[in-house]
């Protein structure tokens, strides 16, 4: 199995004050550790970041905004499938993390103005774009497809379909593949290449684990294929 994301998250802390007063509920202070990091170490990340006195202090954040994806990416797909991490080659469309609207608005309110009075590093975080500087990158990832020997390809969202898939014939969409229980979570015929693979089109784990702003639709969707479709289908 070759899963293929869309971009590695961050490590979250929660910033205070020096009075102990909430500055920002998740700040990104790094890049996840490995890719679809499952949130531990978290303490230990943060005691290597050197923080002035006066400038407050990064401490935990809510469990929940470190490492969700990589513990849905276990339970909501690898797991229905009867599959471990150490069966699958995990890989993003881009192997970084990026900075969204919300920890783009965080930074510029709230760490440039006590960046600038402390000398705090610049913020050194690429945001999220909406179209990717993929020619190169997709390259290596068909080479890592085929140096995994995976034989089925299973995207997650969008992104991965439209910036990657899309290039060998697949369709550009996960509703595309269709939005019933009969339809989703199906395999399909994809060529790299030259060499035949499985498609397997889920939704990210945003959708599947219902984080933030989800699609019901898709999260029963998913729901149904992880209880139904899912342990029979590779056979």
């Amino acid at each position: 199995m070759f899963v293929l994301g869309v971009y590695a998250s961050a490590v979250h802390a929660r910033w205070v004050d020096s009075n102990g007063k909430q500055v920002v509920r998740a700040l990104g202070v790094a890049s996840e550790p490995y890719i679809f990091w499952r949130g531990e170490g978290v303490k230990e990340i943060l005691s290597g970041i050197e923080v002035p006195e006066d400038a407050g202090s990064l401490e935990l954040a809510s469990s929940s905004l470190n490492g969700p994806s990589g513990r849905s990416l276990d339970r909501d797909f690898l797991a229905p499938l009867k599959l471990c991490r150490h069966e699958a080659w995990l890989c993003d469309l881009v192997p970084h993390s990026r900075m969204n609207d919300g920890q783009s608005r965080a930074i510029a309110n709230h760490y440039k103005p006590v960046a600038r009075r402390f000398g705090l590093p610049k913020v050194d975080w690429p945001s999220v774009k909406k179209h990717w500087e993929h020619d190169a990158r997709c390259g290596e990832i068909v080479e890592e497809i085929l140096e995994s020997r995976a034989e089925v390809l299973l995207t997650l969202g969008d992104e991965p379909l439209k910036w990657f898939c899309r290039a060998h014939g697949a369709k550009n969409s996960l509703r595309a593949y269709g939005t019933t229980s009969e339809l989703y979570g199906s395999l399909n015929e994809l060529e790299i290449e030259g060499q035949q693979f499985k498609l397997l089109p889920l939704v990210h784990p945003r959708q599947a684990a219902r984080l933030g702003r989800h699609s019901p639709e898709w999260a029963r969707l998913h729901a149904s294929w992880r209880e139904s479709k899912a342990p029979d289908l590779l056979g």
